[in-house]
């Protein structure tokens, strides 16, 4: 064991918060204090990010009328996605997708403008921007579990419409419409999992050494 290791409870209450951590759809509306959300949002922008451009910006929103217009779109892409998903359409209809109306707070997480200035660690890999916002967006996730909050990632939005609703840039591009709130109760496994659209695929299929595709 390391020198630098934390304590066996710590270590246990990280390893919790990753294992518990869900994508929620249900809340129970309530509301998160400001210190709190001040908190959070510490957490994601303690994320890495290469070449340490910080391409993350979150957009809080407290317009309720916004709130609607922006689960309007939602709604219009819900439908989309169902008419691609073709024999699946019915089955996908069924499920709950957002919790934009319930949750105490929608934040909406975006890349900033002017990107393509930023070359360190993304000459190469120039997509390293969206990995560097997902980075801060999973701190705030796992922040919030242990704070005891439910977070949901909602993706079914066109990011033209949502960047305009929103007064974006020219080239700032949103990436993640996300819940966040009190929940009744965390799900006991992945809700598509419980809802019987997907499983998880263990980690052993998914761990290859020296090769592709070649197992330990």
């Amino acid at each position: 064991m390391s020198d630098q290791a934390f304590s066996p409870d710590e270590r246990a209450a990280v390893y919790r918060a990753i294992a518990e951590r869900r994508d929620m759809r249900h809340f129970s509306g309530g509301s998160v204090a400001p210190e709190l959300l001040a908190r959070l949002l510490e957490a994601a922008h303690q994320a890495p990010s290469v070449g340490l451009m910080q391409p993350w910006r979150f957009v809080r929103v407290s317009d309720p009328t916004l709130r609607v217009q922006i689960q309007a779109q939602v709604e219009q892409e819900r439908v989309r996605t169902a008419e691609a998903l073709g024999e699946r359409s019915d089955q996908f209809m069924k499920l709950k997708v957002e919790g934009i109306s319930d949750c105490a707070e929608v934040l909406v997480a975006a890349l900033m403008e002017d990107r393509e200035q930023h070359i360190f660690g993304r000459r190469t890999l120039p997509e390293m921007d969206m990995a560097s916002v997902s980075c801060a967006i999973q701190n705030l996730w796992l922040a919030a579990r242990a704070e005891g909050l439910g977070m949901g990632w909602v993706s079914l939005f066109e990011p033209q419409a949502l960047a305009g609703l929103l007064g974006m840039p020219d080239g700032a591009k949103p990436v993640a419409i996300l819940c966040l709130g009190p929940v009744k109760d965390f799900y006991p496994a992945p809700m598509l999992v419980l809802e019987g659209w997907a499983q998880a695929r263990p980690l052993h299929e998914l761990l290859y050494e020296n090769q592709w595709g070649v197992s330990q």
